[in-house]
């Protein structure tokens, strides 16, 4: 099993990526995908200037979910309420957005500007229960690095 002691190590990696790269969030899409074995899908949807989230970079299988208005699914509810959403079984949630028949479970945290969403990262899981509070953690410091409110 993956040992959540190493995200204080992978810091380290993201800080790095983030000063030698154009492509951050790809870069980082990337990272995740490869150093954490249940964070089976990674990406950022980005806030268009209205209501509604666009999907940016990702990893893992392609989605319908191109665009995604406020308060619809757990992306759009992440956006509309500025919280994160912890969802450790999506088959009980009733405004969960499918995107593959293998997701068990999914974690966004919204990325902060000013008071305001400007976009989101959304990681699905294959497994159900992988995400905690040091999961939750990390991602949030991922959002502040990239939004430059660390």
């Amino acid at each position: 099993m993956f040992d959540k002691s190493s995200f204080e190590e992978m810091k380290k990696e993201i800080e790095s990526l983030l000063e030698d790269r154009k492509d951050k969030f790809e870069s980082i899409c990337r990272y995740l995908y490869d150093h954490v074995p249940y964070y089976n899908w990674v990406g950022f949807y980005l806030v268009d200037g209205s209501k509604k989230l666009k999907l940016g970079p990702y990893v893992g299988e392609p989605t319908v979910h191109t665009t995604i208005s406020f308060g619809q699914g757990i992306c759009g509810q992440a956006a509309q309420t500025k919280h994160n959403f912890v969802i450790q079984d999506v088959s009980k949630e009733t405004n969960y957005l499918s995107c593959s028949p293998d997701v068990k479970s999914e974690i966004v945290i919204p990325m902060m500007k000013n008071g305001k969403v400007i976009g989101e990262l959304d990681i699905d899981s294959h497994y159900l229960s992988p995400f905690d509070e040091k999961d939750e953690a990390f991602l949030e410091w991922i959002c502040k690095m990239v939004t430059g409110n660390a």
